[in-house]
C-alpha cells in the first residue's frame, strides 16, 4: 500500500504543475534575487508554476509544513499543482487597479475520522481535501489611498512578520481566506495637521466562510454542536509615528466576530436543537458595533463570536540598514479581555532584521500565553437569580471557542495563531479547540548561505493544559523544528527555484511526527497591456 502511494506521489510530482501564492500587499511583480544580480524582466503582471509533494509518518502532516501555510500542505502525502495568474496594481497611481488568481490540484492522502452510525455504533470514515479548489481569485482596486478587494485574497498582519512570527492571533495565513468584500487605507497615511509625526492605518471587511461541506464530513454528528452558514467580520485600526525617525511607535487594535449560520446540537446521536442566528442589515450592523443580539435565539447577549486584540510594535533603527522591534498582541474573547483582566495572556516577540543577503537577514523569539483567560471562573449573578451570590465574576474566557460557534477555523485550520492546535487534529470529529490553555516559544532565524541559496530554521515548544471549560487531569506538550531551504537557480534558469522542508513534532500534543516536502516553481512576466 505504502509502496503504491509513494509510486503515486512521485508519478504525479512528475505530471503536475505547481505555484506559489501571492500576497495581496504586493503592487510589484518585479522577480529578482537579493544579490548575483540575477533577475527577470520587470512587469506588473506576472505568472507562476510549479509543483510541490510531501510525505511523513503520520496521518496529518507536521506542525510547521501545515502552518500558516493557507491550509495547502495538511495531509500526510501531498502531490499538487497550482497556477496563478497576477496582474498588480500601481502603488504610485492615482487610480489603478489588480486582480490574481490561483488553481490548485492534485493527490492527498485521507485521515480517519469517526462518526456515529447508530445503534450505539461508530465508524472511522476517510476523509481528505478536493482534489482541486481556488486557492486565490480576487479584484481589486485604489484612489489615490483607498483600496477594495473583492473575492478571496490573503491578507498581511499589520504586526507579526509573516516569515518570522508564528501567526497573527486574529487573522493569520494559517487557513484558505474566505470570500468577500474587504476596504481602507492603503499602508499608513499620515493624518492632517500632525506634519507626517503621526499616521493612521485602518480597514474592515465581511466574508462568507464556504467550509460547510467540510465542516458535514469532518464532524461525528453524535455530542456537542456543528455550525454551517457562518459569516466572518474583520476590522482593524492602527496609528503610527513618523517611519523616517529612529524610534517608531505602533499601537492598535483588531477585531473579527463570526456570526448568522445555524446550529445544530447533539447528544448521543439525537439533534436536540437548532438554532439559526440572523443575517439581516442589523445583524451586519450589529457585528460591526458589537451590539446586541437582538432576535437571534443563540445571540441574545451580544450579536456574533466576537475576539480580538489589542496590538503595540515599539521600532528602533540601528545603523547599516538594521533594526530591532519589540511587540506585543494581546488577545481577548470578551469585555474583560478587553480591559485587560487576562493578566500576561498574548504573544510577546522581539525581532532583528538586517536589509541585504547576510548568513543572518532576520531572527526573532516569541512568547506565547493563553493561561489566565480572566480567571477560571465564569459567574455573573444574572445567571441564578435568587441566590445570595452577588459578585461578579467574567472568567473562562475559552479562546478561539464558543458556545454556539465551531472554533474559530476554517476547513480545520485556525484562522487566528496556529500556535493552538487546530481542530483538524480532532480525529474524533470535534469541531472545537481542545488545548487552548497553554503557553511555549516561537523562534525563527533566516539568512542566506550564498547568494542563491536562502534558509529559514523554525523551532518551537508549548504546554497545554485542555480548556478553560474542560481542563485537562495533566498536560501535554509538544517540540516542533522544521528547516527550509530555497535555491534559485541562475542564467539559462533565471525564474526558477527549488525548495526543500524537513520537520518535526516530538511530544504528546501532536505525536512524534516527521515529514518532508519538496517543490519546483517557475516565475514568469508578460505584458498585460499591448504596446
Amino acid at each position: 500500500m505504502t509502496r503504491n502511494i509513494l509510486s503515486s506521489l512521485l508519478l504525479a510530482v512528475c505530471c503536475i504543475m505547481t505555484v506559489a501564492a501571492q500576497e495581496t500587499a504586493n503592487d510589484t511583480t518585479t522577480t529578482a534575487y537579493p544579490c548575483c544580480g540575477a533577475q527577470v524582466q520587470v512587469s506588473h503582471d506576472s505568472y507562476d508554476l510549479g509543483i510541490v509533494a510531501n510525505a511523513g509518518n503520520s496521518e496529518l502532516a507536521p506542525y510547521y509544513i501545515s502552518s500558516n501555510q493557507g491550509g495547502i500542505i495538511t495531509q500526510q502525502y501531498s502531490a499538487l499543482a497550482y497556477a496563478s495568474v497576477s496582474h498588480a496594481w500601481e502603488r504610485s497611481a492615482r487610480l489603478s487597479w489588480g486582480a490574481s488568481a490561483t488553481l490548485i490540484g492534485g493527490y492527498t492522502s485521507s485521515a480517519g475520522y469517526e462518526r456515529y452510525v447508530g445503534n450505539g455504533q461508530f465508524e472511522v470514515q476517510r476523509q481528505h481535501p478536493a482534489r482541486i479548489w481556488l486557492q486565490e481569485a480576487y479584484v481589486m482596486g485604489k484612489y489615490r489611498s483607498i483600496f477594495a478587494v473583492a473575492g478571496q485574497a490573503y491578507k498581511a498582519s499589520p504586526i507579526v512578520d509573516g516569515s518570522l512570527g508564528s501567526g497573527d492571533l486574529v487573522w493569520s495565513n494559517n487557513s484558505r481566506p474566505p470570500v468577500g468584500l474587504r476596504a481602507g487605507f492603503i499602508d499608513f497615511q499620515n493624518i492632517p495637521f500632525t506634519k507626517g509625526w503621526l499616521q493612521i492605518q485602518g480597514e474592515f471587511g465581511y466574508f462568507r466562510e464556504l467550509d460547510d461541506k467540510w465542516l458535514e464530513n469532518h464532524y461525528n454528528y453524535y455530542n456537542h454542536f456543528i455550525t454551517t452558514g457562518t459569516w466572518l467580520h474583520y476590522k482593524s485600526l492602527h496609528f503610527r509615528t513618523n517611519p523616517d525617525q529612529p524610534l517608531v511607535f505602533t499601537i492598535g487594535a483588531q477585531s473579527a466576530c463570526q456570526f448568522g449560520g445555524t446550529a445544530k446540537y447533539y447528544e448521543n446521536g439525537q439533534v436536540t436543537r437548532t438554532v439559526k442566528m440572523d443575517t439581516d442589515a442589523k445583524a451586519f450592523f450589529r457585528t460591526f458595533i458589537a451590539g446586541s443580539g437582538g432576535n437571534s435565539a443563540g445571540d441574545s447577549f451580544v450579536e456574533g463570536n466576537h475576539l480580538g486584540t489589542w496590538d503595540i510594535a515599539l521600532k528602533y533603527q540601528l545603523g547599516g540598514h538594521q533594526h530591532l522591534r519589540a511587540y506585543t498582541q494581546w488577545l481577548w474573547e470578551d469585555g474583560s479581555g478587553i480591559g485587560k483582566m487576562n493578566g500576561f495572556d498574548g504573544l510577546w516577540g522581539v525581532e532583528f532584521r538586517q536589509n541585504g543577503s547576510h548568513l543572518v537577514s532576520g531572527a526573532a523569539i516569541e512568547y506565547i500565553d493563553f493561561t489566565n483567560q480572566s480567571g477560571p471562573i465564569h459567574w455573573t449573578p444574572n445567571d441564578r437569580p435568587g441566590t445570595p451570590i452577588t459578585s461578579h465574576s467574567s472568567g473562562a474566557d475559552d479562546y478561539y471557542n464558543n458556545y454556539i460557534y465551531n472554533g474559530y477555523q476554517s476547513r480545520g485550520m485556525s484562522i487566528g495563531s496556529p500556535f493552538v492546535k487546530s481542530p483538524l487534529y480532532n480525529l474524533d470529529g470535534y469541531m472545537r479547540y481542545r488545548d487552548n490553555v497553554l503557553r511555549g516559544f516561537h523562534a525563527a532565524i533566516e539568512g542566506w548561505f550564498t547568494c542563491r541559496c536562502y534558509y529559514r530554521l523554525q523551532g518551537s515548544y508549548r504546554k497545554a493544559w485542555g480548556t478553560p471549560i474542560i481542563p485537562r487531569v495533566g498536560s501535554v506538550d509538544d517540540f516542533s523544528m522544521a528547516l527550509d531551504i530555497n535555491y534559485y537557480l541562475k542564467q539559462a534558469f533565471t525564474g526558477w527555484a527549488v525548495k526543500a522542508t524537513a520537520a518535526i513534532d516530538r511530544g504528546s500534543l501532536y505525536g512524534n511526527n516527521w515529514g518532508a516536502l519538496l517543490s519546483i516553481s517557475y516565475r514568469g512576466a508578460f505584458n498585460f497591456k499591448r504596446q
